[in-house]
């Protein structure tokens, strides 16, 4: 019989840097990240025994996506910042990045743009994961990925003087 604090240890040396990666995606900074995959863990860690060894990735996906909306909600409004700035920050000319697109998108619609197309989940995965319907997922997905679109295709426009 396998020790099963061994085997959470082998699975979270193998999965933390990918749902790292997805938490990071997700919320598009690296501390929240971190903060999110610590609580993955700690909530996956009491019922360990409890997940089939099938579903274990769709389980942790789950937790963290939960405990990213659920940080949404209580951060709503809250942006720290380091200095207040006097002025507002000049409009680069360059192309805009991505993470900075996905964070514009609403915490739901990133979450279905995030696992449909950086995760490769399914429609039907990703409905169940955030309790949605298809068609729910679907529209999402289609917004989440126009405003993308656009967000980019604006910021490789040349500003007029």
């Amino acid at each position: 019989m396998t020790d099963p604090d061994a085997d959470f240890a082998a699975y979270f040396a193998g999965q933390v840097s990918a749902v790292r990666r997805i938490a990071y995606a997700l919320c598009g900074d690296w501390h929240t990240a971190d903060d999110l995959v610590q609580v993955t863990f700690i909530k996956l860690y009491p019922r360990w025994r409890r997940v089939r060894d099938g579903s274990v990735d769709a389980y942790v996906r789950r937790i963290l996506v939960n405990a990213y909306l659920s940080h949404v909600r209580k951060h709503r409004r809250e942006k720290a910042v380091a200095e207040v700035p006097d002025m507002p920050a000049p409009q680069a000319d360059t192309h805009e990045d991505l993470s900075q697109a996905l964070r514009r998108l609403p915490a739901q619609q990133r979450a279905v743009v995030v696992l449909r197309h950086l995760e490769d989940l399914s429609i039907a995965d990703v409905a169940e994961m955030l309790h949605l319907a298809e068609g729910t997922v679907k529209s999402q997905s289609a917004r989440g990925i126009a405003a993308l679109r656009t967000a980019m295709s604006r910021s490789a426009q040349p500003k007029e003087l």
